[in-house]
């Protein structure tokens, strides 16, 4: 078997924890906590004792994925989200393929929802116009089309190896040595994002990100869209402008935040409840200053 770890950054982990480190017995693993009050850091210690546990202040998800992989040495980590686990030997199978392609520094499994459905997560890098084909609904128009929908992998089926320009990351393995030549996951991004960055530096540094369906993780993720998502998709939206700013320009970022707020505002108009209030949140937040001043605002 590959040399492998697992890391699972935690912050409020319960329900999902208990099975996500059931998923990955007998590894090697790391959670690193993020000050979580629910009860998960008991638990871990209760029922996972052969875990290694660091608590450490909430630095954000790539500070904590960060912390992580460098407690570890393996050559090969999977990093989870703590509502995510990993399906049968799914690990293995993700550390085989990669020991097979040299310049695989990140694979992606296929998710799946609870329900055993898909849950696609196969994207492309941020550009304005590809914002554009998302919060104006142009991708609705032709979905299987890469001009109108290569945000969300063109309507790409989840079913064949393919390689991508990232991949959410509920679940993903990465290389040591991609790791240590790219560089740590930039610390600001906080919460989204941070994936996306660390892909595009890898593909520019030489290193492919690939998508593997033989090996599958189930992903709870966030469902609803209650009033405290707001602050979630604000982060979800300061990602798109980061990563925009730092590997486009602050220009194209600018750009970018009106494509949003034209988005955010016909939202606003085409949604009711919670969810509107989601988006109106949002797009009061986006219409409040330029590009960078946004960067710069707390959250």
């Amino acid at each position: 078997m590959a040399d492998l770890a697992a890391v699972v950054v935690t912050y409020n982990g319960l329900p999902h924890v208990e099975r996500c480190l059931e998923s990955v017995a007998g590894m090697e693993t790391v959670v690193v906590d993020h000050g979580s009050t629910d009860g998960t850091v008991a638990l871990v210690r209760e029922r996972f004792t052969e875990v290694r546990l660091i608590e450490q202040a909430n630095g954000g998800l790539a500070c904590g994925w960060n912390r992580g992989i460098e407690e570890t040495t393996a050559q090969y980590v999977l990093v989870l989200n703590s509502d995510a686990w990993v399906v049968d030997d799914a690990a293995a199978r993700l550390a085989r393929f990669a020991e097979g392609i040299p310049q695989a520094g990140w694979v992606a499994p296929r998710l799946l929802n609870v329900d055993g459905s898909l849950q696609p997560s196969v994207r492309g890098f941020p550009t304005p116009w590809r914002l554009a084909t998302e919060y104006l609904f142009l991708r609705k128009l032709a979905p299987r089309s890469r001009v109108l929908n290569a945000f969300y992998g063109a309507g790409f089926q989840h079913d064949e190896v393919r390689e991508v320009e990232f991949a959410k990351a509920a679940a993903f393995l990465i290389r040591r040595e991609a790791f240590e030549e790219v560089g740590p996951f930039d610390e600001s991004f906080f919460l989204f994002s941070e994936e996306t960055d660390w892909c595009y530096r890898a593909r520019l540094a030489g290193w492919r990100t690939l998508f593997f369906p033989e090996a599958e993780a189930v992903h709870v993720g966030g469902a609803s869209w209650r009033r405290e998502s707001a602050t979630l998709f604000r982060e979800q939206v300061r990602g798109h402008l980061r990563f925009l700013v730092k590997h486009r320009g602050a220009r194209t970022a600018e750009r970018a935040r009106r494509v949003i707020l034209a988005g955010l505002r016909l939202r606003t108009l085409v949604f009711r409840g919670d969810r509107r209030e989601v988006y109106r949140d949002a797009a009061d937040w986006v219409a409040g200053a330029p590009t960078t001043t946004l960067l710069e605002s707390t959250r």
